[in-house]
Formats: C-alpha cells, sequence, structure tokens
C-alpha cells in the first residue's frame, strides 16, 4: 500500500483506540479537576504525556505538593515499559528512514498503539503511525479537556462513579496476566500488603507517596525476578512471539 492508504488504514484501526481513551480520560480530566488543575492546564498534560497510569500518578502527586525531582523521578518508573515498547518498535523502522519519523514515532508510544504496530507484518510505514496518532491524541486530550471542565456541573455521585472507572481499569489490566501466572499474582499481593502496612511502620510513614511507588517498583519487582527467574525456554519463546 501507499503512504496514503496506509494513513487512511491507521485512522479506521485508531477509532476504537479514540472511543476508549475519550472514556478513559474523562475520568482523569475529573481528577485533575479536583486536584486544583485548570481545564487548559490539564488538557496540555494530556497532549504531551500519552499514558494513563503516568498523568494518574502525577496528578496525585501534583494534588499532594510533592517536589519536581519525586514527580520526575515516579514518571521514569512508571513509564519505563515505553522504553522497552520503543526498542521493540525501532526494530520495525527502515534503516534509512529520517530521524524525525523515529522521534514522533517515540512520541505516541502508547499499550494501545504498540500493539497495533507490532501486528504489522515487515517494516511499518510512518504514515500508518501518524493515522493511528490523529485518533489517538486527540481522543486522549479532548476527553482530559471534557472531563476537567463538564466534571463540575455532573452531580456528586456521577463523579464518584466516574472516579471508580480509572481504578477498574488497572484492574482489568492486572487480573488477567495475574490468573495466569501465580508469580505475578504473587507480586501483585505483596505489593498491596507493604503499600497498605507503609503508614503502620515507624519511619517509612513519613516517606513521600512518589518514593514509595518508586521502592514497590523497583524492589518487589526485583525480589520476584530472583526468586523467579524466566526460564531459558519460556523467554526464547516469548521472544519469537514478538
Amino acid at each position: 500500500m501507499d503512504s496514503k492508504k496506509w494513513y487512511v488504514q491507521g485512522l479506521r484501526d485508531g477509532v476504537p483506540i479514540f472511543l476508549g481513551y475519550l472514556a478513559v480520560a474523562f475520568t482523569v480530566g475529573i481528577f485533575a479537576r479536583n486536584a486544583g488543575l485548570t481545564s487548559l492546564q490539564a488538557s496540555l498534560m494530556s497532549f504531551l504525556n500519552n499514558t494513563s497510569a503516568g498523568q494518574f500518578v502525577a496528578i496525585g502527586l501534583i494534588a499532594s505538593s510533592s517536589g519536581y525531582l519525586e514527580l520526575a523521578a515516579v514518571q521514569l518508573v512508571v513509564n519505563l515499559r515505553y522504553l522497552l515498547m520503543s526498542c521493540s518498535l525501532s526494530q520495525k523502522i527502515q534503516p534509512k528512514a529520517p530521524f524525525f519519523h523515529r522521534l514522533l514515532l517515540g512520541y505516541n508510544v502508547t499499550d494501545e498503539v504498540f500493539a497495533l504496530l507490532s501486528a504489522v507484518d515487515g517494516y511499518l510505514n510512518p504514515a500508518y503511525t501518524y493515522g493511528l496518532s490523529t485518533m489517538s491524541i486527540p481522543g486522549w486530550t479532548l476527553g482530559t479537556f471534557l472531563g476537567c471542565t463538564i466534571g463540575g456541573i455532573l452531580s456528586e455521585r456521577l463523579l464518584s462513579a466516574m472516579g471508580v472507572a480509572l481504578y477498574g481499569m488497572f484492574i482489568s489490566v492486572i487480573v488477567p496476566p495475574a490468573k495466569k501466572d501465580r508469580r505475578l499474582l504473587a507480586a501483585i499481593a505483596v505489593s498491596m500488603a507493604i503499600s497498605a502496612g507503609f503508614p503502620l511502620l515507624p519511619g517509612l510513614k513519613n516517606i513521600p507517596q512518589g518514593f514509595k511507588i518508586i521502592i514497590l517498583a523497583v524492589l518487589i519487582s526485583a525480589l520476584f525476578a530472583a526468586i523467579y527467574p524466566v526460564p531459558k525456554g519460556e523467554g526464547e519463546e516469548g521472544e519469537s512471539a514478538a
């Protein structure tokens, strides 16, 4: 296909992403409004930072008046998976592709976009990624704007109900793989237990929220990686499937 057809295909494939992002980002906008951000600030954050988990954590840290260093460190840990995704996608770009194509591709690497790009056979046509971005970025930004703007006129009960949506999304992400892998389920359970115990432990309850996230993410991941290393055959199968 030529670039025009690839772009149109990207638009079509991006419609479900647009609708999904619009709904989830609406909840992000409500959280942003409750944290004291304006509609412009929240929308700009969504436009520049295309990550639900990263924004959700950032908004919580902003609400608690955390420092810039803490905010930056947490974003590095929470969004580290996108670095791995970008490394994977870099193998699907033609070696002679202009550098600006690589920059624009890296700007909008999200879980959903990564899944679609990974499914493309052979080298990626930049026009396809731009078609996906044309749908996904406005969906996320517009959803945040609407949530932050319209959230002020919705009833408290409806806002409370919609506030659960983001947590529901996170649960839907971790439950399916946890049901298939007991090691992952154990890691999640230990993480939840330690997180709940932080406020009760002397010397730990005063640790800022952002650094608690970093400690849990790094230490527990390292602990379970040491206890349950991935068998060599299993890792090779995963690489060939990717």
